[in-house]
């Protein structure tokens, strides 16, 4: 029963109506679970050194995740006024919101290059003729398009994607190369304080939550002697790069999850006149 109820208590927005069926469901799902956790022990795959650090990873992760939860609580809801400075600061994700019709052309290419790719970018006078000079460049391209909301944007890059007139393009650098985006199109789709209201107070919720996570993780490590050692005494020195922010959602639904190969936040050039879009 305590592996039912524990499994029912992850199912969210169950109705009391469907507990029964979904606790059969469940039981179903624990018998084939138990079967195959018999043949694995029988076959003594809880020995394979393998099995035993993947074990251990989750084991630790979960205490982890545990102890913070403890710890932090549920963080406070966010007060009306921080949630309506939020929205000020914003006005690219409210009260300015955009769709935006995006064609973006990932270019792998060494740091020399960059130069001359930015420069053709500027002297092409349709996209098709900036991605021919490309391949006869010899360089590795992948073209796409898509139309993506704001909230489905990078938000670093998205103050400077609001101010750009359609048609032109915008440069961001990559690890590997270079990242451009074109403005083939937008259309406002401004939405109220009172509609983004309960995307930003989760989205303030969360900040808070990953803050007070910083800061106690902070104090332990501080409180803690650590040691590194032999090839790893680099990660004793090198800080994380800080995550940029996510956007919060614009719609009343729930945030919708950032773009799936967002690129990096450092735009560094605009193009003058790729014409010819569509």
């Amino acid at each position: 029963m305590h592996q039912v109820n524990y499994a029912l208590q992850r199912i969210p927005n169950l109705d009391k109506d469907q507990t029964k069926a979904a606790s059969l469901q469940v039981v179903r799902s624990l018998v084939d679970q138990e079967v195959l956790v018999q043949k694995a022990l029988s076959d003594k795959l809880d020995r394979d050194p393998v099995v035993v650090q993947a074990l251990d990873a989750t084991r630790r992760q979960i205490l982890a995740e545990a102890y913070m939860s403890r710890k932090l609580g549920t963080p406070a809801e966010p007060s009306d006024a921080e949630v309506t400075d939020y929205f000020n600061q914003h006005p690219e994700l409210f009260a300015k919101r955009k769709i935006y019709r995006l064609q973006e052309v990932s270019i792998k290419a060494p740091q020399e290059e960059h130069d001359a790719i930015r420069a053709q970018l500027g002297a092409s006078k349709t996209l098709d003729n900036f991605i021919a000079w490309l391949k006869a460049e010899k360089l590795e391209v992948k073209a796409a398009q898509g139309v993506k909301p704001a909230e489905q944007l990078p938000l670093p890059m998205l103050p400077q994607l609001a101010k750009m007139p359609d048609g032109q393009a915008m440069v961001v650098n990559q690890p590997n190369g270079l990242l451009v985006i074109v403005l083939a199109g937008s259309q406002a789709q401004p939405v109220t304080l009172e509609q983004a209201k309960p995307a930003i107070s989760r989205l303030l919720q969360t900040q808070a939550r990953q803050k007070a996570a910083k800061a106690e993780l902070d104090a332990l490590k501080a409180a803690a002697k650590i040691e590194y050692m032999g090839e790893f005494v680099d990660a004793g020195k090198e800080a994380a790069a800080p995550a940029a922010a996510a956007p919060v959602a614009a719609e009343p639904a729930a945030a919708a999850p950032a773009a799936d190969a967002a690129p990096a936040a450092d735009a560094d050039a605009i193009s003058k006149g790729i014409s010819g879009l569509k």
